[in-house]
């Protein structure tokens, strides 16, 4: 089996160009962020002075021109429409690796964090498509550019056949659901971290310091607890089937369903980590910040298991480049 070494050149262009795109988008919805926040200091202003914008004068016999949109619709606009280039672009990275090795493009860390990025972009051009929710974006973005830099240099791996253990029909089928699964868990995790500060800062009052006006312009915090609980709904049973499955291969490859490796181990605990979540959410007394700090320790779980076990600890899943 060989590589096609152009398509493998285009594809990491491919993801090159997404992570470029994706950095302008956020730059653009910052740019809304914070231009949204300041018309509505101007407009708390003008109603506290007792003024009203010049446009609302009517004045007989004249046409009222229709007002353009504010500059922090506009950027938004702008943001959204790049978003959705970013997100093709990294799709066609994804593809092009899978054409270019003949295989499924999940061998490795680099093709894992990539689609685990493409699965939180779908997810929150799914469920953040509205305007109200663009401020979230800001905070959606930073921790997937991130992820997309530490696969795009320490976690890189060249274009090549995977190893014999990893050619299997459940490849695709295993580590795709897992990937998807903590892709939705990002969603999740920053709905939750978001749903913590909007607790803590309701109201976003002037002059109580820099993380009050972060949260002024987010989503109400019921909104965002809503938005962690769908996301993790949508995971939970993703993940879980992951691991469910990842037991039927390890039974078929190394002749034994459970064997304690560190990743499944910690996989374990991270799936049990959110159906404490799930639990504690729909009990009284914990489904304000408690159930959200949990979701939180999952999402920190899954991290742990993406980087600390598959890069530091030694075990059988440590055949796939730096798996």
């Amino acid at each position: 089996m060989t590589t096609n070494e152009t398509l493998a050149q285009y594809s990491d262009w491919a993801f090159r160009s997404a992570f470029t795109v994706l950095a302008l988008a956020l730059v653009l919805l910052i740019v809304q962020y914070a231009s949204t926040r300041a018309r509505a200091v101007q407009e708390k202003e003008l109603v506290s002075a007792g003024a009203r914008p010049a446009s609302s004068a009517a004045v007989p016999g004249r046409v009222v021109e229709q007002p353009k949109k504010p500059m922090s619709e506009r950027f938004g606009g702008m943001g959204s429409a790049v978003l959705v280039v970013g997100t093709l672009l990294i799709f066609a990275s994804i593809v092009l690796r899978g054409f270019a090795t003949d295989r499924f493009p999940l061998g490795n860390m680099y093709e894992f964090v990539t689609m685990a990025c493409a699965a939180a972009l779908v997810v929150g051009l799914a469920l953040l498509s509205k305007p109200a929710y663009r401020p979230m974006w800001v905070f959606l973005l930073v921790p997937i550019l991130i992820l997309m830099f530490l696969a795009a240099t320490v976690l890189y791996a060249d274009a090549a056949p995977v190893v014999p253990a990893l050619r299997s029909y459940w490849l695709p089928i295993h580590v795709t659901i897992v990937s998807v699964g903590s892709g939705v868990f990002l969603v999740s995790g920053i709905a939750s971290l978001l749903f913590l500060l909007r607790m803590r800062y309701p109201r976003g009052e002037e002059g109580t310091g820099v993380f009050a006006r972060v949260a002024e312009r987010l989503p109400d915090a019921q909104t965002l607890d809503r938005l962690a609980y769908k996301t993790t709904i949508i995971g939970f049973p993703l993940f879980g089937a992951g691991v469910i499955l990842g037991a039927i291969w390890a039974e078929a490859a190394w002749g034994r369903f459970w064997g304690w490796d560190p990743k499944e181990t910690m996989s374990f605990i991270a799936w049990v980590i959110y159906a404490a979540y799930l639990h504690a959410r729909a009990t009284s007394g914990w489904r304000d910040t408690k159930a959200a700090w949990i979701n939180i320790a999952g999402f920190v779980a899954m991290l742990f298991n993406l980087f600390i076990i598959n890069m530091v600890v030694s075990g059988l899943h440590s055949y796939a480049g730096l798996t």
